[in-house]
């Protein structure tokens, strides 16, 4: 019995740990500000695919002529995509459609992008796209943009 006791008490407080490191994760990528919530879906087929399937909810953080965009579940304090400015050429903007309806965020908005020859699409708010097209159009003079 004590046994039992010990076991499920050192499982609640793992989970409990795990849940606070995810928290404070989150917290320091959003500690410098600059950060929005933004799905991904990375390696996108040409032909439409409203499956709702390879969408990753996510938070990316404006560094410069960067966007980090980091996954909410995971434990790495290194963002998982890196996009850099001068290689993104934005190509389409819809809204979602079918079962990507419950894969994304009510307010979200889908915006196709090629970034170095890779099609990708970010889903975010409508105060966030207005953000990131500014921080694309914002380049400084020389560079190349490619907003649709």
């Amino acid at each position: 019995m004590f046994l039992a006791l010990w076991v499920g008490g050192l499982v609640v407080a793992l989970v409990a740990v795990g849940l606070f490191v995810f928290g404070l994760r989150r917290r320091l990528i959003q500690r410098s500000g600059g950060t929005f919530d933004c799905s991904l879906r990375w390696n996108v087929p040409e032909e439409a695919d409203l499956s709702g399937k390879g969408w990753v909810y996510g938070v990316a953080r404006y560094s410069g002529d960067k966007v980090n965009w980091f996954r909410v579940f995971s434990y790495s304090p290194r963002p998982r995509r890196v996009l850099e400015r001068s290689a993104i050429e934005v190509v389409a903007r819809r809204m979602p459609e079918g079962e990507e309806e419950l894969a994304l965020l009510s307010d979200a908005i889908v915006l196709g992008c090629l970034h170095r020859e890779t099609r990708l699409e970010l889903a975010m708010s409508e105060d966030a796209l207005t953000g990131f097209l500014a921080w694309l159009e914002a380049a400084p003079p020389g560079q190349r943009v490619n907003v649709a």
